[in-house]
C-alpha cells in the first residue's frame, strides 16, 4: 500500500451554510481496551478521561473536541437515553445490575471489538485524527487480518457540501459506480466477504440510480431510496442525512431509533486493517475523495452509468471494477 501522510482535498470545501466541512471518524479494533484507548487518544489529545461505564469512556475536552472509546456491543452499556434504552432488548437491560453489565463486557471483549469515536474535524485536521492508528498499533491493537475472526471496519462522516439536490445525487451515482472498485483496491479480507460488512444496495435500485436521465429532486430521490433500502444496513448509509431533510417521513418508514439525522454521508469502510503496512484514515479518506472528484463530471458519470446498463445486459458480464479505472483515468 502507498504510504499517505497528506488528505486529499476534494472539490468543494464548504457546508450549504457556507462553513468549512468537517468529517467524523470512526474506528474498530481488536486486542486493547476501551480503557486502554481512552488513554491513548488522552495521550495524543489532551482531555480528561469520563468512565461512563466499565467498557464506555468519554475523552471530553481534547484539542479536537471530545472522544468516545468503547466496546462495540450494546449490552455492556448502561443506556444513555430514552430511545436507546428502548431498542430492541435495551429496555430489559434496565433490570440488569452494573455486575451484569461489567460480565457482559468483559465475555464480549474477548470477541467484540473496541471502537473509538471520534469527533468532527476539519479535513486539514485528518492527520491528527491518524495519528491514532500507529498510536493503537504500537499498543497492540489489531486489524482484521489479525485473524479469521475478526471483522472490523472504519467508518467516514463527512459533511454534505454546497451544491444543492444534485450533487447529493451526483454523489451517490458516483459511489455506486465505483463500489466494485472501491471493494477491489481494498482487497477486503475473507472473513468481511463471509460476514457481510453490510448489504450491498438492490441490483435493481442501483441500475435505476446510475441511468443516465435520473436526476430527480430531493423529494423523488428519498421516495426512492427508501421504498429499496428502509434499513441501516447499506455500505453507504443515507438515512442520516435523508432524515436531516425530511425526518417524519423517514420515521415513517424506518422503526429504527438509532438513524440520527445529520446533514453528512455515513460511509461504512469494509475493513479496518491496524498493523497493515501502509494501511491509515488518510489512505481510505483520499480514496473517497476520488467519489466527490467523479461527482463533479456530469458528462462522465451519464456516459459512465449508460455504459455501467449496457455492461449488465450482456450474457456474459464484464469485469466493472476494470472498466472503472479506465473511467477514473478520463475522469
Amino acid at each position: 500500500m502507498i504510504d499517505i501522510s497528506e488528505p486529499a482535498v476534494p472539490p468543494r470545501m464548504r457546508t450549504p451554510e457556507g462553513t468549512p466541512r468537517r468529517v467524523g471518524v470512526e474506528l474498530e479494533f481488536a486486542a486493547v481496551s476501551a480503557r486502554e484507548g481512552a488513554r491513548h487518544v488522552q495521550r495524543l489529545f489532551g482531555g480528561d478521561i469520563e468512565e461512563s461505564d466499565p467498557h464506555r469512556y468519554r475523552i471530553a475536552g481534547t484539542a479536537l473536541g471530545d472522544f468516545v472509546s468503547e466496546l462495540d456491543v450494546q449490552y455492556a452499556h448502561r443506556p444513555t437515553s430514552p430511545d436507546e434504552a428502548g431498542f430492541d432488548l435495551g429496555a430489559s437491560l434496565e433490570g440488569f445490575s452494573e455486575a451484569i453489565r461489567r460480565f457482559v463486557g468483559d465475555v464480549s471483549s474477548l470477541v467484540m471489538p473496541c471502537e473509538i469515536v471520534c469527533p468532527p474535524v476539519g479535513i486539514e485536521a485528518l492527520p491528527e485524527i491518524a495519528r491514532l492508528v500507529p498510536a493503537l498499533t504500537e499498543a497492540g491493537a489489531e486489524g482484521t487480518r489479525a485473524s479469521p475472526l475478526y471483522a472490523f471496519g472504519a467508518q467516514f462522516n463527512p459533511d454534505v457540501a454546497e451544491g444543492g439536490d444534485e450533487w447529493i445525487v451526483a454523489v451517490f451515482k458516483s459511489y455506486l459506480l465505483m463500489s466494485d472498485w472501491l471493494r477491489a483496491v481494498m482487497s477486503i479480507d475473507l472473513t468481511r466477504r463471509i460476514i457481510a460488512f453490510a448489504d450491498p444496495f438492490p441490483r435493481a435500485y442501483v441500475e435505476k440510480v446510475v441511468a443516465p436521465d435520473y436526476w430527480p429532486d430531493m423529494e423523488t430521490f428519498t421516495t426512492d431510496y427508501l421504498a429499496a433500502n428502509p434499513t441501516r444496513n447499506r455500505e453507504l448509509d443515507l438515512l442520516p442525512l435523508l432524515a436531516w431533510f425530511d425526518e417524519d417521513r423517514v420515521r415513517r418508514q424506518v422503526k429504527d431509533k438509532r438513524v440520527k439525522k445529520r446533514p453528512t454521508f455515513h460511509y461504512r469502510l469494509p475493513d479496518a486493517n491496524l498493523g497493515q503496512p501502509g494501511w491509515g484514515i488518510l489512505l481510505e479518506w483520499n480514496r473517497w475523495c476520488l467519489v466527490e472528484r467523479l461527482a463533479e463530471r456530469r458528462d462522465t458519470l451519464d456516459r459512465m452509468g449508460a455504459a455501467y446498463l449496457e455492461g449488465r445486459a450482456r450474457v456474459f458480464k464484464e469485469n466493472w471494477a476494470i472498466r472503472t479505472s479506465e473511467w477514473l483515468l478520463l475522469a
